[in-house]
């Protein structure tokens, strides 16, 4: 039986990237939706990985409004303008590695320790998005250490809290949420606008997942096709 009731309230974190407002976009068109609040770095409540205060603050603006049925993070980085993913082990770099940390780690990791207080214990689902290429099982190809290295980081950080939730909040999932390749800014740089979906559909083959998860799939990576992904 899935977790997530109808009518049910969802949250994006991280709208205003492209997966983030196409979530937001098909929530508002869902009639099982009956509302969806987005929230980014320049938004009225806003949360910002670079500013690690900004997450609690985010989280404590809603109390009063709580509870949310679905509250999905879509927060990441791969790139920058400064750099690339890490081809081999001499481009390594401290900068580069604390920034991935930080970014789809530590914030993530946070965002769950103080947005999970918002979940309905009725029945609710927090997703936060990983990527294939932090299962340490899948490595076949080695390179992008920093951003393997910070998913593989932010999958034991969901894992863990998915645990510790099964025991006080047992209907309340927690999954780390594999996207795919989307057309987006992060993927453009690495074939993605040939290889990759449009938003809209990945966020609707994303949706179609979360809507149908069950409190047996706390603690787990799942892809977007609803495939169960090794750690």
């Amino acid at each position: 039986m899935p977790l997530i009731p109808q009518p049910f309230r969802a949250l994006v974190i991280g709208s205003s990237g492209t997966i983030g407002s196409a979530l937001v976009e098909l929530l508002k068109s869902n009639p099982a939706c009956s509302a969806v609040i987005g929230i980014h770095r320049n938004s009225i409540k806003p949360i910002d990985y670079q500013d690690l205060s900004t997450i609690e603050d985010a989280a404590k603006a809603f109390v009063g409004e709580e509870p949310f049925q679905l509250i999905i993070n879509t927060i990441g980085i791969l790139h920058s303008a400064q750099w690339m993913p890490e081809k081999k082990l001499d481009d390594l770099n401290p900068e580069q590695l604390q920034t991935l940390m930080q970014v789809n780690a530590i914030g993530p990791g946070l965002t769950i320790k103080h947005f999970s207080k918002l979940l309905d214990p009725a029945g609710s689902v927090m997703a936060t998005l990983s990527a294939k290429v932090g299962s340490i099982e899948d490595n076949r190809l080695g390179g992008w250490y920093s951003y393997r290295a910070s998913k593989a980081a932010l999958n034991m950080l969901i894992k863990t809290a998915a645990i510790e939730l099964t025991r006080t909040k047992p209907r309340v999932a927690l999954i780390a949420l594999h996207p795919g390749t989307v057309n987006s800014r992060l993927s453009q740089p690495f074939k993605g606008q040939q290889i990759g979906r449009p938003p809209l559909d990945a966020a609707q083959d994303m949706l179609n997942v979360l809507l149908s998860l069950s409190k047996e799939d706390s603690g787990t990576f799942i892809s977007y096709s609803g495939e169960r992904l090794p750690w």
